[in-house]
């Protein structure tokens, strides 16, 4: 997808699909899976899952359509379900990208999109999936598009250093990518939940019960542009393990908790150190 935009494909399809897992059909799942698998023990489980329903308010609601939503499968049987639906899209020389239900299109011009958008209709409607229609859309790249977690779009900004002195590899009208503010903002939350004041744990205790979700979100979002979100998301987060040591933060005892104590000693995960450009640095 990055080669074909940065080729000159300025226009995308962002593509949803209505209730996929919710809705999609186990006849032609089945079908689909018994292409790949043989084995008729594993298929009666798979048909078994789909069929197990879901129990509440006292009584067992049947399962006619759709996957278990977050089965440890589910996204399998969805790359089972949607790889015809690539393999004719490629055929007919559209530049897809998926993964699992979330996918997207890179198209040349605003005509070759909308002529997309009517072929992955026809295709998907074959394999019992529709087209969200209020939340499919067809975008050009410098508005930007949501995909996987990251917001990516074309750079508009002038910047301030000349090319022969910028370092970083940046440049006026470059494509860039971000965490979308929402997976930002789940992030925090998630540290917040971790470093409550009334947590009963010590700071060592605290930092290793916090570092898997550090470590998990810097890991995918390190390759993006995000040098100064990390940077300002590591202050805050030697913020949230002061306060929760000492109540409140602004008190004058960092001297007693210094980030080298954190880093160092404690393993505080550092994220602007995740960023590989910088982490080769360190060595």
């Amino acid at each position: 997808m990055w080669k074909e935009i940065q080729g000159g494909s300025e226009w995308i399809v962002d593509a949803d699909l209505r209730d996929f897992f919710g809705s999609v059909d186990h006849e032609k799942l089945l079908t689909l899976v018994a292409q790949r698998v043989a084995d008729g023990r594993v298929l009666r489980l798979i048909k078994a899952m789909l069929k197990a329903g879901s129990y509440g308010k006292g009584r067992l609601f049947p399962s006619e359509r759709g996957t278990p939503q977050g089965g440890v499968v589910s996204p399998v049987l969805s790359n089972i379900l949607l790889t015809p639906f690539d393999r004719e899209m490629r055929l007919r020389g559209y530049q897809l990208t998926r993964y699992a239900d979330d996918w997207v299109v890179t198209c040349k011009s605003a005509a070759e999109a909308r002529a997309a958008v009517d072929a992955a209709r026809r295709i998907l409607k074959q394999l019992g999936v529709e087209l969200h229609p209020q939340k499919t859309r067809i975008v050009h790249v410098r508005y930007g598009f949501e995909f996987l977690g990251y917001k990516i779009k074309r750079g508009k900004k002038k910047l301030r250093l000349p090319e022969s002195k910028i370092r970083s590899g940046l440049r006026a009208g470059a494509l860039y990518a971000y965490p979308r503010a929402k997976s930002i903002r789940r992030f925090m939350d998630q540290v917040r939940q971790r470093t409550k004041r009334n947590m009963p744990l010590t700071t060592p205790e605290l930092i290793e019960k916090l570092n898997p979700l550090l470590r998990g979100w810097g890991e995918y979002y390190k390759r993006a542009h995000v040098r100064t979100l990390f940077h300002r998301l590591d202050r805050w987060i030697v913020r949230r393990i002061r306060s929760h040591r000492f109540k409140r933060w602004r008190n004058n005892r960092e001297r007693q908790l210094p980030e080298s104590l954190l880093y160092a000693e404690y393993g505080l995960v550092n994220l602007i150190r995740l960023i590989p450009s910088l982490a080769s640095r360190q060595l």
